[in-house]
């Protein structure tokens, strides 16, 4: 037995509660070097035979943990107990395949002896199960499937509001860096049956505050709507709209830096080391200045800390108390005044830790179930137990996703793995809330990545809807819009006829009323995988009742069902190249 490589951490995402009463436990071992894995656990005071202390022992119960996830390096093992007294104590009992026997404690490994056991030797503790501490997920997030909006880019509803050299509307130009189209607010009113059609009940707006540029994350005015995209009225009124429709609306908060145009970074420039402003920002030298290139985006010797090496984005000073009142109270305000259900928190790990515990305390006060959800691209435990983000935005996940079927980066094998080390790295309520992206304002289109394949699109969305975590279509994939990296992927969403692919928008419509309809399971169950063959192309799991076969390969896929949920590309029995079939 690899005894090195057995590994539990008490009160993480390796020991927590799942529900009020229900504790989940897990256990990582080297993969394929585990028989057993007995869990035995029981009240931490429940003692038997006390009057003697050569014969007490621990009161306690036993179950064998289940291996529920692999990687290409280590299984795990997972429980769900309950212990009415609410407060636990509970140590492994672990068999190799090679016959050895080893007690895990939170005191280390020792050599298999049963007293060990009935006086629970050094055994991990919950102490006690803190509904307070549990991590707290919103329902209705589960439930959701998203719909992101550039606004600039979605529809020209008021051409009274546009802003100057606006150019036509024209979905098959692909639109240079500072292009601006006049999209607003009033577009998406507009457009709001359409949502409603395509059956999607949660927008996530890229940032719609008063800035300068067309993308909007150089914020100038966290207090007001953009100029060019409406007012406070309209956006009041296209929240209204949307709740009307069981439409969430989640707005973006850009608070890890601020446009130089605003108001206090101005400041700065003027009255440098004696502005009011000074400490709001990182300046490391003054005068605060920078060299400017050819690149509108990118500076050379810049004296202040910047987004990337963006010039026009000052990277905020959080930890300063003016600038975390502001923040918190731009926070609060669109929660209060407008009803908003989610923040979207841009760049969000650049942030301290401490601001976004005070954010979440901040959220939670404003409204009840409020969804947060931050910008990170890599392993985010550190924001995810409870106190600071409900998800992420899951492009570790949905990466390994495009990498496994589209661009092959990796094996199918490999893809499974990448995923089962993201599940593991999470509570499951977690998993539940993860934000599952396959492209946005900030990749090339997943047409353009799947090279216009549209059934290999097709499939991989199909892939991803069936994943825990809840979906989401950025603009204009259900017409089969594609891009390269942005600006290319921020295209004119093509409202005329003659530049919609409606064999797309029927599919997508079919994929959201299919998640609608299975989401409990889709939500709950466990993914196992069945069959992951890599030489063949072939991918076959289950989520609960629903089985799933994808096929990449040339071949011909086989499957034995009679209830068929969706699909695309079968003849009779046969998951054709490019095909998927989901049946029970």
């Amino acid at each position: 037995m690899n005894k090195a490589a057995l590994y539990h951490r008490p009160e993480s995402e390796f020991a927590y509660l799942y529900t009020k009463e229900l504790m989940h436990i897990r256990l990582r071992a080297d993969k394929d070097d585990i028989a057993t894995v007995e869990l035995v656990y029981g009240d931490p005071y429940m003692w038997k035979g006390v009057d003697n202390p050569d014969t007490q022992y621990w009161e306690s119960r036993s179950i064998e943990m289940k291996k529920m996830l692999s990687t290409n390096i280590s299984d795990f093992f997972e429980a769900e107990i309950t212990v009415p007294t609410k407060r636990v104590d509970y140590l492994f009992v672990v068999t190799g395949v090679d016959g050895e026997k080893v007690i895990y404690t939170d005191q280390g490994l020792l050599d298999y002896d049963k007293t060990l056991v009935t006086k629970k030797y050094g055994a991990f503790r919950l102490p006690y199960f803190h509904e307070t501490d549990r991590f707290h997920a919103p329902e209705w997030v589960k439930q959701t499937v998203w719909y992101q909006i550039f606004p600039e880019r979605f529809a020209n509803g008021d051409k009274s509001n546009d802003p100057e050299e606006t150019k036509e509307w024209n979905p098959t130009e692909t639109p240079e860096r500072q292009d601006f189209y006049g999209g607003d607010l009033q577009g998406v009113i507009n457009h709001l049956d359409h949502l409603t059609e395509l059956g999607v009940n949660g927008i996530y707006f890229t940032p719609v505050f008063q800035a300068f540029s067309n993308h909007k994350y150089d914020t100038e005015d966290y207090l007001d709507i953009d100029k060019h995209f409406g007012d406070k009225e309209i956006f009041k009124k296209l929240v209204d709209e949307a709740h009307k429709r069981g439409i969430k609306v989640m707005l973006d908060a850009v608070f890890n830096h601020i446009g130089d145009t605003s108001a206090q970074w101005q400041d700065v420039l003027k009255y440098q080391q004696d502005s009011k402003f000074a400490d709001w920002f990182h300046v490391n030298q003054w005068p605060a200045t920078y060299t400017p290139t050819d690149d509108f985006e990118n500076a050379e010797n810049a004296t202040y800390d910047t987004f990337a090496f963006t010039p026009h984005m000052p990277k905020l000073n959080t930890a300063n108390p003016e600038v975390e009142a502001y923040l918190l109270k731009v926070a609060d305000y669109w929660i209060r005044e407008f009803d908003i259900d989610a923040w979207r928190l841009d760049v969000a790990d650049e942030v301290d830790h401490t601001f976004w515990k005070k954010f979440r305390t901040t959220c939670d006060a404003a409204k009840k179930d409020f969804y947060i959800l931050g910008e990170v691209w890599h392993s985010a435990q550190p924001w995810l137990v409870g106190d600071e983000f409900t998800a992420v935005m899951n492009y570790a996940y949905t990466d390994a996703i495009k990498d496994g079927f589209i661009t092959k980066k990796i094996s199918l094998e490999q893809m499974a793995s990448n995923i089962n080390t993201q599940l593991t790295l999470y509570r499951k309520q977690v998993n539940q809330m993860m934000f599952n992206v396959l492209d946005s304002h900030d990749t090339p289109r997943i047409l353009t990545v799947a090279k216009n394949n549209k059934n290999l699109m097709k499939l991989v969305e199909t892939f991803t809807y069936l994943q825990p975590g809840v979906p989401c279509i950025y603009y204009g994939d259900e017409y089969a819009v594609t891009g390269g990296m942005d600006p290319e992927c921020r295209k004119c969403m093509p409202w005329e006829k003659e530049f919609q692919d409606e064999n797309m928008f029927e599919f997508f419509k079919g994929l959201v009323a299919f998640r609608h309809e299975y989401q409990e399971i889709l939500s709950d169950s466990d993914v196992e995988w069945k069959i992951v063959d890599n030489e063949n192309g072939i991918v076959k799991f289950k989520r609960g009742d629903l089985k799933a076969v994808f096929n990449i390969g040339e071949k011909p896929a086989y499957f034995s069902a009679e209830n068929i949920v969706f699909s695309n590309l079968i003849d009779g029995k046969n998951v054709l190249q490019y095909g998927f079939v989901i049946y029970k």
